[in-house]
């Protein structure tokens, strides 16, 4: 074999090898840890709780305007989540790749759908993301990328979709970035959001699966629209300074209403600083005081 020769098989490998090395499998099952925002991905936040939403006015009016008697719609009964719910959800994840058969290696990473979110295919053989006009769906588009052993995942062309669980929204000009991290059996997603219709600045989470070798099963059973007492015709909301729920926060736990109201500034822990002196302790703390509720044994 020539000096040439051993040189290019050299510098091939090094192209070839080495990027591929550096992915990692993320396939399997992967059950959530729910210990996390714990209040987000079970019952719920309070109403108007938009402490660290980096609202501009429109998403504030928006997410006031929000009743939950919303969701028993018939229209919206049946209607999935954005992927976003996939980071706020309570659900696990299942997660495989599919093949490409003429090039090899991998043509997308799926995260398989719940029974209120639709599965995200990840495309990985470096298609272009549609035309801005292009139609939106709940899927979305996604395309991904590896750095390292990190695979990045970007989403656009998603409905609209809501952040928080309380009416704080997203429009469907928004732009999810999902970074999936493993390390050993623990999975880390750490997610973004950027929106230019509601959001002043990028909004941030994070959520850590672990690995289920037992597996789970994905899906649910067919969602079946019925009556839950909302009358045709009709959409329930509050008109702008009638939410009944605008200091909430407030008697529960002595939060001023401008922190509540949420905007970029409530993002930093700077923030306390400037409302320390509005903040009133409460005597007591009645509702989700992070044990026991009261009056239980």
């Amino acid at each position: 074999m020539t000096r040439n020769r051993i040189a290019w098989q050299a510098a091939l490998f090094l192209c070839a090898g080495f990027p591929a090395l550096a992915q990692i499998d993320l396939s399997g099952s992967w059950a959530s840890k729910n210990h996390e925002d714990a209040l987000e991905r079970g019952a719920g936040p309070n109403p108007v709780d938009f402490t660290g939403i980096p609202f501009n006015e429109s998403g504030r009016a928006k997410a006031l305007s929000y009743s939950q008697s919303q969701i028993s719609m018939p229209e919206r009964i049946c209607a999935f989540y954005s992927q976003w719910h996939m980071m706020v959800g309570t659900f696990g994840l299942k997660i495989w790749n599919e093949p490409d058969p003429l090039r090899g290696g991998t043509a997308a990473w799926v995260v398989g759908e719940w029974e209120d979110r639709a599965a995200m295919r990840i495309w990985m053989d470096g298609r272009a993301h549609p035309s801005k006009n292009a139609p939106h769906s709940q899927e979305g588009f996604t395309t991904g990328t590896w750095d390292g052993d990190v695979l990045t995942a970007v989403t656009t062309h998603m409905l609209t979709g809501y952040l928080r669980r309380n009416g704080v929204m997203t429009s469907d000009q928004a732009t999810m970035i999902t970074h999936f991290i493993r390390h050993g059996d623990m999975l880390t997603l750490a997610s973004e959001i950027v929106d230019p219709i509601y959001l002043t600045e990028p909004y941030y989470i994070t959520r850590t699966f672990v690995s289920n070798p037992a597996g789970m099963s994905i899906g649910g059973p067919p969602c079946i629209i019925g009556d839950e007492g909302v009358p045709v015709g009709t959409v329930p909301h509050y008109l702008p300074g009638k939410n009944p729920f605008l200091d909430e926060m407030t008697k529960l736990y002595g939060i001023p209403r401008e922190a509540a109201l949420g905007g970029a500034e409530t993002m930093y822990p700077a923030y306390r600083d400037k409302i320390k002196d509005k903040f009133v302790m409460p005597a007591k703390c009645l509702r989700n005081c992070g044990g026991p509720p009261p009056g239980a044994n």
